[in-house]
């Protein structure tokens, strides 16, 4: 089994949050992705459609937790389930806080403006 240690994590600074990807076909994974999501304090997310489910454990602080329109505080331990082509929004808290994120090799994401992005922490 792999070991991943936290320096060898790739990192996207993307939408004023950063994503350490740990996990993804390109590091040798056939069925999951995984990374650590980092949001600034105060920081507002990007409003998003996934193609694919994703799981977020809360690992520190809170995020403020948008989903199909329903807002709700999500602090340390809290698992936050956003099913496929649900509207999510992730913002940040009083001080900086991350996640631990998981889902399926392929995910884009549709913005509101109709953008679709392709992260590669998720492929």
């Amino acid at each position: 089994m792999p070991v991943i240690q936290p320096d060898d994590a790739e990192v996207f600074p993307a939408h004023g949050s950063t994503f350490h990807s740990y996990v993804s076909s390109r590091r040798g994974s056939k069925e999951l992705c995984a990374w650590r999501l980092t949001v600034p304090a105060g920081q507002i997310g990007v409003a998003h459609r996934p193609s694919r489910e994703e799981v977020l454990l809360v690992l520190d602080g809170e995020l403020t937790v948008g989903l199909d329109g329903v807002r709700e505080l999500a602090g340390a331990g809290t698992v936050i389930v956003v099913p496929a082509g649900a509207e999510v929004r992730i913002d940040g808290g009083a001080t900086e806080s991350t996640a631990w994120v998981t889902t399926t090799p392929g995910l884009q994401a549709t913005t509101a403006d109709g953008a679709v992005i392709t992260p590669p922490w998720a492929q």
